[in-house]
């Protein structure tokens, strides 16, 4: 009797050790969490599922989600718990669809989560759910996701401030996720276009090269704010040979620098230091104004125009 208990002890070690390899090789690519579908597509049936939590080496994170372990689910774990147990036809979206396509430097309060407006759905805590007639193009491969274009515009739409809008989309195109030509053409394919005021012109501005538009614009705020109307496109002759000026006033020695969406990439940066630190040693005051700055802050930027130009007028 006692070799029976042993034998039957050895198997039942034997069963749960091949039970947890199985789920780990499904957790291990859906960021610790398995579906309930995919363990029982290897065998595992829910009395295993149920064994397995009943004894605390597993737990439940929903209808159809299993933790492969006792922590609650994190990084990408979250995203398939939210797709999983939004409904069938759930597809990550907005800024939950761009991390899961390699955004840096942001995260969100919460999983956008988009599916079809028919398809039967659930609310989950920490899911924003968006139903549409139409979701758009998606992909499949790895966390189902809309198309990073679709995504960021979706995004921009749903952030908190125009700040926040303003900072998705330079993100998305400084960190090289869509082509700018990209979102140029979902924006223009948009029969509704969510703060279009503001995201019309930072779409122009970080997507199609609008240096020359910002120094129109700018020239606009000059007269606005009683400043006399500069230069554009002032040459001057350094050490380093010609340089080309955004737009300046010379009779004081007043360059102002607009930095179109394209200066924060590659080494666009050491250029443009390179030619203020000339143009400083030359003699000239130099004020750097980002073009998004006379979207987001105009008045704050040019009061420090006016500023310089007054003291400049002064000396």
């Amino acid at each position: 009797m006692p070799a029976e208990r042993e034998s039957a002890q050895r198997t039942w070690r034997t069963s749960r050790a091949v039970r947890h390899e199985k789920a780990q090789a499904i957790a291990e690519m859906h960021g610790g969490v398995a579906h309930r579908r995919a363990l029982r597509a290897v065998g595992l049936t829910r009395f295993d599922v149920a064994s397995e939590v009943a004894a605390g080496r597993w737990r439940l994170a929903g209808r159809q989600t299993v933790v492969i372990g006792t922590e609650a689910p994190r990084g990408e774990g979250v995203l398939w718990q939210a797709l999983w147990e939004s409904g069938s036809g759930a597809v990550l979206d907005g800024v939950s669809a761009l991390i899961a396509a390699g955004l840096k430097g942001f995260s969100a309060d919460c999983v956008d989560v988009t599916m079809p407006a028919n398809n039967r759905h659930h609310q989950v805590q920490g899911v924003r759910l968006h139903r549409r007639r139409v979701v758009g193009q998606t992909i499949t491969a790895g966390l189902p996701r809309v198309r990073p274009e679709v995504a960021t515009l979706r995004a921009a739409g749903w952030a908190k401030s125009d700040r926040q809008a303003a900072l998705i989309v330079c993100l998305v195109l400084q960190q090289r996720l869509v082509p700018p030509e990209r979102i140029l053409a979902a924006w223009t394919a948009l029969a509704r276009r969510p703060r279009e005021s503001i995201l019309g012109r930072v779409i122009r501005d970080v997507c199609d090269g609008a240096q020359s538009l910002g120094e129109l614009d700018f020239a606009r705020l000059c007269r606005e704010y009683g400043l006399p109307e500069p230069s554009r496109q002032v040459v001057r002759t350094l050490p380093g040979g010609r340089v080309y000026l955004d737009v300046a006033w010379e009779d004081i020695g007043l360059v102002i620098e607009i930095d179109g969406g394209h200066h924060a990439l590659a080494l666009s940066p050491v250029d443009d230091a390179l030619r203020q630190n000339a143009v400083v040693l030359a003699g000239a005051a130099v004020l750097r104004i980002p073009v998004l700055g006379l979207r987001l802050a105009p008045d704050r930027f040019m009061a420090q125009v006016v500023q310089g130009h007054r003291a400049l007028r002064a000396a």
